[in-house]
């Protein structure tokens, strides 16, 4: 009895940690996004956004201008708007129906979020070589970084909950993943690294949200495991 009592204090123990470090985690990107966009709305120039952004350019070649355009057609709407009705059609099929609305809700979150601050911040995308994509709208934050990170990001969490074994390789693709589609923005020309870093930090507090408020009114967004779903 007593080894069950100390087995339930170190679980509440653990899970109090764990969440005081994730709150630490959010209210240190929050400050750092906060900082971000006041240097962003007052013009300050980033002096590394130039200069990182002539290092990777000096490492282009053919090949990787190929590679990296494929990479970042996976953040484009038409790929992203594909994959969210694919899901939304297998979370339906399987009775998911908070989880393909919490899907919905995280990705149309993001895309208000991202049109939004274009608007504010109305930040010139960079023009220091001729872009190999076509790119209107203003660069700050990166609509790439941010949605893809809530979309992947959420689908990532949902498929780790139901494959808790295999969370370690699911989290590992999916951060690379997006890590990759922000690194090609810059690459190609048409986003400074700190229009990434906002893209993810807004969309890394946005993704925490959708995951943690249904949580809150005693609902899990990914309920259930892979076996239920069949």
């Amino acid at each position: 009895m007593k080894q069950r009592k100390r087995g339930l204090l170190h679980s509440f123990s653990t899970l109090g940690l764990a969440s005081f470090l994730g709150l630490f985690v959010c209210l240190l990107i929050l400050a750092g996004l906060g900082w971000l966009c006041q240097e962003v709305w007052e013009r300050e120039a980033f002096s590394f956004d130039k200069a990182f952004m002539m290092w990777v350019h000096q490492w282009s070649t053919p090949l990787l201008d190929k590679l990296m355009i494929g990479v970042t057609r996976l953040g484009d709407p038409e790929i992203v708007v594909s994959v969210v009705l694919v899901n939304l059609g297998w979370f339906l099929m399987r009775g998911r129906q908070i989880t393909a609305l919490m899907l919905i809700v995280a990705c149309a979150g993001a895309l208000g979020l991202n049109l939004g601050l274009k608007l504010v911040f109305a930040r010139p995308r960079p023009v220091l070589w001729p872009h190999m994509i076509n790119e209107t709208s203003y660069g700050f934050p990166s609509g790439h970084a941010l949605g893809s990170l809530v979309l992947y990001g959420f689908l990532d969490y949902v498929i780790a909950c139901w494959y808790p074994r295999q969370s370690g390789w699911i989290y590992g693709i999916t951060t690379s993943t997006v890590a990759l589609i922000g690194f090609s923005r810059i690459y190609l020309g048409v986003h400074f690294p700190t229009d990434i870093l906002a893209g993810y930090s807004v969309g890394i507090l946005w993704l925490v949200l959708c995951i943690n408020i249904p949580k809150i009114s005693g609902v899990r967004v990914a309920g259930g495991n892979a076996r239920d779903n069949r």
